[in-house]
This record gives C-alpha cells, sequence and structure tokens, in this order.
C-alpha cells in the first residue's frame, strides 16, 4: 500500500496485481457472510474517518465540503448496499434442471451459477473522488463477489487516493478479509501497467473517452483479453415537446439550469444537449434563469484549460451562437462559468462530429427543431448516452418518442432532470457506445456485480462437488430456479 503520492514502479504495480492472485483463492472461496461483512467493516471506517477525507478532498478537487460529505454517505450505502446485495443470494443466479431420461434427446442434470472472474482492476474518476474513486461502486461490486481489486488512483486526488485506501486496507485486515485482497497503485504507466498485468481478470473504467478507448484496446490486445468496462463519455439528450414548452417554460428553464450548472458541469449525466421547439423563446428563459448560477472552480487545471476549448470548437466549427456567457473566457485561475448555446437543428444533422461531442463542464447547447422530423433525425445522430430525457405534458402521445429514447440511452426520465443517480436494486447506468463499452452492464446499482462474474454448469455432478447454493438441499435459503420455477424450496 502506497505512503506517499509518487507514481509506482512497474515492481509495485506487479507485486500489486500478483498479491491479488494470491488472495483470490480465499476471496473466492469465502462464504457471502464473511464477504458482507467485509464490505460493512469498510463502510464503517470510511463514516468514522469522513471529517478528515473531506478536508483532504475539498483542498484537492475544490468540491465544497457539503457536497463532498453527501459523497461519502453515498459510498459508504453503496457498501452496504452490495453487503445486502450479497447475502441475498440472487446474484448468483443459481439455476437447476433436474435429469429428464425420457426426454428427446435425454436431458441430464444441469446447474447454472455465476463464480468471480479473478482480480480486478479498478480505475478512479475526477468527479467523484469517493462514490467513482477508491472505495466507490466498482470496488464494491467486485469485492462483494469475491474478487481483489487493485485501484488506480486518479491524479486529480492523490493525497486523498492514498488515505482512503489505508482505511479501506485496515478495515478489511480487521474484518479477517486475506492479504492482498486490496491494493492501490498510482501514475499514468502504471496504469496502463496494471491493464497489461497477467493476473487482472477485468476492469472497471470511469473517465474520458480518449483514455478510457486507450486502456480499453490495451485490454483486447492482451495474449488474454480481458473484459473492459468503461463509462466514457455521455452528452444525455433532452428533449422538451412543444406542449411543454409553452406550459411551464420558466419552470423548465430553472430546472435545466440547476442541473447543467451542478457541480460545475461536471457530472457524467450532465445535459449537454436540450432539444427545444423553434420559436418557443426558451432561450431566453434559459438565459435569464442560468444567469443567476455563478460557476466555479474546476476539478483539474487540465479540465479548466479543456472546458472554453470544447466551446469554442462548438462555436467556430459548430456555427453555434452563444446566448448566455463567453466561449473564449479565462481559466487561469482553475474556474468556470455557465454558457449557453444554440443552433439550428439542420446545423446539427450536418456536423453531428463536432455539435455532438461531449463539453465537459458547464455548458448546454439548444438545438431548435421545427417539426419532429427535424428532433428524430437530430436523436438519430446522437450516440448512445448514459440518459435521455423527455419533457412533454400529460395529454401528448409520447409513445414512439420514448421508445427512440430509449434506443439511444440505459436511463429514460419523464419530468426531471439527469442530474443525480440513486443507488438501489433497479438502478442502471450505462448505455450504448460511447457512454459505456458494455450496454449490458451498469457501473451503479446491485447488478454491478454482474460485470465481475462469469457462468459455470455443473453436469450430472456429485453433490459433494456443487458450490452450497446448487445442492438439493438448498443450505443458503436462497431464492432459485428449479425446472423453471422459482422457489426456495429444497430439491
Amino acid at each position: 500500500m502506497p505512503t506517499s503520492v509518487e507514481d509506482s514502479s512497474p515492481g509495485q504495480v506487479a507485486a500489486a496485481a500478483d498479491a491479488a492472485r494470491r488472495a483470490f483463492g480465499a476471496t473466492a472461496s469465502a462464504s457471502d457472510a464473511e464477504r458482507a461483512l467485509w464490505l460493512e467493516a469498510v463502510a464503517d471506517a470510511l463514516d468514522a474517518a469522513r471529517d478528515d477525507l473531506v478536508a483532504i478532498a475539498s483542498r484537492e478537487s475544490h468540491l465544497p465540503a457539503a457536497r463532498l460529505t453527501g459523497e461519502v454517505a453515498r459510498t459508504t450505502g453503496q457498501l452496504r448496499l452490495f453487503a445486502a446485495v450479497v447475502r441475498d443470494g440472487a446474484y448468483l443466479e443459481a439455476v437447476i434442471d433436474r435429469a429428464k431420461p425420457e426426454a428427446t434427446p435425454p436431458q441430464p442434470d444441469l446447474r447454472r451459477i455465476l463464480r468471480p472472474l479473478g482480480p480486478v482492476a479498478v480505475f478512479s474518476a475526477s468527479n467523484f473522488p469517493f462514490a467513482f474513486s477508491v472505495a466507490g461502486g466498482d470496488t464494491a461490486s467486485a469485492l462483494a463477489v469475491g474478487c481483489p481489486v487493485v485501484v488506480k488512483g486518479h491524479s486529480g486526488h492523490p493525497e486523498l487516493s492514498v488515505r482512503t485506501a489505508q482505511i479501506v486496507a485496515d478495515a478489511l485486515a480487521r474484518a479477517g478479509a486475506p492479504e492482498g485482497i486490496f491494493g492501490l497503485v498510482l501514475g499514468r504507466e502504471a496504469g496502463q501497467a496494471l491493464v497489461q498485468a497477467p493476473a487482472i481478470k477485468a476492469v472497471g473504467f470511469t473517465g474520458s473517452l480518449a483514455g478510457g478507448r486507450a486502456l480499453f484496446d490495451l485490454a483486447s490486445a492482451r495474449p488474454e483479453p480481458i473484459p473492459f468496462y468503461g463509462e466514457l463519455g455521455s452528452i444525455n439528450p433532452v428533449v422538451i415537446t412543444p406542449a411543454a414548452a409553452a406550459a411551464r417554460a420558466v419552470e423548465l428553464a430553472a430546472g435545466l439550469a440547476a442541473s447543467f450548472t451542478l457541480g460545475v458541469g461536471q457530472f457524467c449525466t450532465k445535459p449537454g444537449v436540450v432539444l427545444i421547439p423553434a420559436s418557443s423563446g426558451f432561450e431566453s428563459a434559459l438565459a435569464a434563469e442560468a444567469s443567476a448560477h455563478d460557476g466555479g472552480r474546476m476539478l483539474t487545471s487540465r479540465i479548466a484549460e479543456a472546458f472554453p476549448e470544447g466551446v469554442q470548437r462548438l462555436v467556430a466549427e459548430g456555427g453555434a451562437s452563444v446566448v448566455l456567457g463567453e466561449a473564449a473566457q479565462e481559466t487561469n485561475d482553475g474556474s468556470a462559468k455557465p454558457v449557453v448555446l444554440a443552433v439550428d437543428a439542420a446545423r446539427v444533422i450536418e456536423r453531428p462530429d463536432v455539435l455532438l461531442e461531449e463539453c465537459f463542464g458547464p455548458a448546454t447547447l439548444l438545438v431548435r427543431y421545427r417539426d419532429s422530423a427535424e428532433r428524430d433525425a437530430v436523436l438519430d445522430a446522437i450516440g448512445g448516452s448514459l440518459t435521455a430525457t423527455l419533457h412533454a405534458e400529460p395529454e401528448e402521445d409520447i409513445a414512439a418518442l420514448a421508445d427512440r429514447l430509449a434506443g439511444r440511452a440505459g436511463r429514460v426520465l419523464f419530468g426531471g432532470w439527469p442530474t443525480g443517480v440513486a443507488v438501489t436494486w433497479s438502478q442502471h447506468h450505462g448505455g450504448p457506445w460511447p457512454a459505456t463499452t458494455s450496454a449490458l452492464h451498469t457501473s451503479v446499482g446491485a447488478t454491478a456485480v454482474r460485470r465481475f462474474q462469469r457462468p459455470v454448469t455443473f453436469q450430472d455432478a456429485p453433490q459433494a462437488v456443487l458450490p452450497a447454493a446448487l445442492r438439493d438441499e438448498n443450505p443458503l435459503g436462497i431464492l432459485r430456479r428449479v425446472d423453471g420455477t422459482l422457489t426456495r424450496e429444497a430439491v
């Protein structure tokens, strides 16, 4: 475990990965109850160290203490959710089909279960220094199913990464978890080496499209390719119907202003493209509401420098006009101010390569559409997103539009705004490329554990060699599908 913020050497990366490999046998064979206790021990330790951690995070990330305090609670809540997930047992997806020798062809006894993949590499995100970082959802979901974790800490909060990792490692040790179950490495080259380490069997990543794609390619090019679960980029389209704009333009403008400026626009669910009816007056309504938001310090100087560059490209190459703010604003102090841009739908259809790129920071692009055909053409040009939002009136027929949005995103909102992701059993935080590298999976919510498991079927196996979840007597008392029927009964 690092004691300083120095970049990890190749030897340190190899040692962390090898320690995780050695720990895997013990983590995989540990009971669900044991792993649940490990997660709860980490959650308790983080809660106890909250004030110390928030102080470090505020200094490194420039995020307000109130926001960070809430994020610690979210992080420990995630850990406790995954403890509940493994205690429940349904995550194993245990299925039993008993032998039917009279069937044509004869059916053997088949029993299927999910097993952990092996050590997992987790890449921290800059914008959530707790919830998507060292002890965040990727780490929690991997540990929950018995996968040791090696985290690559983010350069935007290195001191926090080291301190959090020390707390996590100590809590796991006190709870009786095996040595090597958790490690931390630092540095860009260390991250690349970690993805290529033979002991690593899967990767969880949250970050930029360019960085994620490069690591994705590394994972795929290994002698033994491994799954790479990356959350890479999302513009999270919003559609406002003519009826909604006419009925409540000011209300919608206030909601959008609060959403796209939240956290200085550095949420992966920020509404980046908003389709509005032409000549609806929504632009002026949004300018009025957004002018009340001051902006603030961004996470890193690199992010702050990139923000005006992205806005200026939308204007210079995309042809967007500035409704509020300054495209070429000065960000030497690391701060950014809100920008509202607008453009006609026809122009987006001509230059989707520019106008539909994510601009990370407090900016949103209003797209004026004249009719449903233009609106749908813009939506068809948008790549996969984490979210899509629809604002309509109750009397409108929105079934076809809702279906179109569902084809573009992993979460579809009806009313409300996409910033803010509840951590629940039903949550899905993924979407088609480039939102994520695998639209099948989520990085938030109970089913995040599925990324780090693989199915194994046992055919005509003796009871003694079967995992407990597949034995006739169902000693775990979990819900299983037996001969097609969900039941907790013994076979």
